[in-house]
């Protein structure tokens, strides 16, 4: 019998453990299988378009997004391992992170990337994607290397980001 997935906290800006390299999968098990299924249930929660596992404390090469509009199917992908092998154009998207509750920051990102990776299941495959799907898959990938939305900030902004997320965090603590 499969255990139904559960939602995982989801770590928040400034926790060190954001700034952990994810380590690769060598094989997909099942546990890595329920990581990504607890991952899955997390973003949906939240609400999110996508989620690392370094976002929930579990410092390993994994991400899922999924860009479907409210009203249409799930289009749920699971990336292991992923490489970003192209990238091309420029664009600039206004971007959010579950990992920085309430912000939104206007990043430049490539239009367009062609990723590789093995899904759920252990296949490999590649995958050319622009628009949102490029953004989120380049969102996710920085989290896999310890990159932060932050970083791609200037450092006026990076400045007023920080320390409105160490207000929050210090809020949270409590007395």
């Amino acid at each position: 019998m499969m255990k139904a997935a559960m939602i995982r906290t989801i770590l928040h800006y400034p926790d060190k453990r954001l700034r952990e390299k994810g380590l690769l999968v060598s094989e997909i098990t099942p546990a890595i299988q329920a990581l990504a299924d607890d991952m899955a249930e997390t973003m949906y929660a939240a609400p999110g378009v996508g989620l690392a596992a370094t976002q929930i404390g579990e410092a390993v090469q994994l991400f899922v997004i999924d860009v479907a509009l409210d009203d249409e199917p799930s289009e749920l992908r699971v990336f292991i391992n992923p490489e970003i092998l192209e990238c091309h154009d420029q664009i600039v998207w206004s971007e959010g992170c579950l990992s920085f509750p309430g912000v939104n920051e206007e990043v430049e990102r490539a239009a367009k990337v062609k990723v590789r990776a093995k899904d759920r299941e252990g296949r490999s495959f590649v995958l050319e994607a622009e628009g949102l799907l490029a953004v989120a898959i380049q969102h996710e990938y920085d989290h896999l290397q310890g990159v932060l939305m932050i970083d791609h900030l200037g450092p006026l902004k990076k400045r007023l980001v920080s320390r409105k997320m160490q207000k929050r965090a210090d809020a949270d603590a409590g007395p």
